[in-house]
């Protein structure tokens, strides 16, 4: 009966809107707690190697199954981004072992960490710029704006 009303509903339309469902409540709680420790753990790594370098945890998305976490990760000033995340990938083992040490009485898995960029900073600085007037603007300038490729 449902085939019928709604036709255009497949198996794979319905998979991938389970996947975007909202996060459960322990979700959220372990995010957060993955979160606190994880920042602590990286801070803690590049206190002495990393001078005038700011590193913040500003997320941490698990998914529903526990097995793995996205770890949204923002670097101030961003000219570093790029070394020290490939220094943040490198050592990933080392991470998720002191977290496993860390949480091992909340979970009996630690998740696989997928660390990931969180460019918001960058977003609102030139959201900030454009505010300002530091930056041409794109309704007087519109060639500065980036063009569509044609498919």
């Amino acid at each position: 009966m449902r085939e019928h009303l709604y036709p255009l509903l497949s198996k794979v339309n319905v998979i991938l809107l389970n996947h975007y469902k909202m996060e459960t409540n322990r979700q959220k709680k372990i995010g957060g707690i993955i979160q606190k420790d994880i920042a602590e753990i990286i801070q803690d790594a590049l206190r002495n190697s990393h001078k005038g370098v700011i590193v913040s945890v500003t997320e941490v998305k698990v998914t529903p199954d526990m097995m793995e976490a996205r770890v949204y990760i923002s670097v101030f000033p961003s000219q570093h981004r790029d070394a020290l995340m490939m220094e943040i990938e490198e050592h990933s083992h080392l991470i998720r072992h002191q977290l496993a040490l860390r949480i091992k009485n909340q979970m009996r898995r630690v998740p696989e960490l997928r660390f990931v960029v969180d460019d918001s900073l960058d977003v609102i600085e030139g959201i900030d710029k454009a505010l300002k007037g530091e930056e041409p603007n794109p309704i007087v300038h519109p060639e500065i704006l980036p063009r569509r490729k044609k498919m």
